[in-house]
């Protein structure tokens, strides 16, 4: 390890910014991760997490803005401190926002303990059981997929060289919805709360489709993509109860 990591004054000063990141987390939510860690303590930027989870990263090492040593000295600190203050671990599943659903990593090295105890997030024993393993739940819930229209068509599929109204976003670049296994979903716009909130449920593959606003600077949800069957029998559904 680093020389300056063992030097006393080094490790206090970092112990001092783990404690206080970890703090943080577990006051606002009840429960703490090696994100929320590395996030807080500023090595992690949130928009480099989003980038990640949506699978444009191969792995969350190579984006911390230290060294290994020094992440592996702020991780045992972390796991230290949750010891101690009688936190429950439990292991989370990371999924990227992506059709495939692929298991995230975390370490530069892929070694499967390393990647367990990224995974491991700490709860406060304040919940009740039923509480933690709805929390646990949540966590390891496939986030929703996100589809982008884009504000012009100058784009083209890194897999097929087309191009089209809509796209994902891959690590290597944009992919039209044929090409990442979406192009026979239907796109329901939004208006009808309770239309797409049953046509949602059931359809077991369903996207958001948002769009950038100039004015807002940000990301606006637009619809949903779902399945043509599942939007066909929550509108019957709504019929029926007409």
């Amino acid at each position: 390890m680093n020389d300056d990591i063992m030097q006393p004054h080094n490790r206090k000063k970092l112990h001092d910014r783990v404690t206080k990141a970890a703090e943080e987390a577990l006051a606002a939510r009840k429960h703490v991760s090696s994100i929320d860690v590395l996030v807080g303590i500023g090595w992690l930027d949130p928009g480099t997490v989003k980038r990640w989870r949506q699978g444009q990263l191969d792995c969350l090492e190579g984006a911390v803005r230290t060294n290994l040593a020094r992440i592996s000295e702020a991780m045992k600190l972390f796991r230290s401190w949750a010891g101690a203050k009688g936190l429950i671990p439990r292991e989370t599943h990371y999924v990227a926002q992506t059709p495939s659903r692929q298991t995230l990593r975390f370490s530069k090295s892929g070694n499967p303990t390393i990647e367990q105890l990224y995974r491991t997030h700490w709860i406060s024993r304040e919940l009740t059981e039923n509480k933690r393993e709805r929390l646990a739940e949540k966590a390891s819930r496939a986030p929703e997929l996100v589809v982008i229209a884009p504000l012009h068509d100058s784009w083209t599929c890194h897999r097929c060289g087309g191009t089209g109204g809509l796209l994902i976003m891959e690590n290597p670049g944009p992919a039209c919805l044929t090409c990442a296994g979406l192009g026979d979903l239907e796109y329901l716009p939004a208006g009808d709360a309770l239309l797409t909130r049953r046509a949602k449920a059931k359809s077991p593959r369903h996207a958001v489709v948002v769009r950038f606003s100039r004015s807002r600077r940000r990301y606006e949800r637009q619809g949903l993509l779902v399945e043509p069957q599942a939007l066909a029998e929550a509108q019957r559904g709504l019929s029926y109860d007409d």
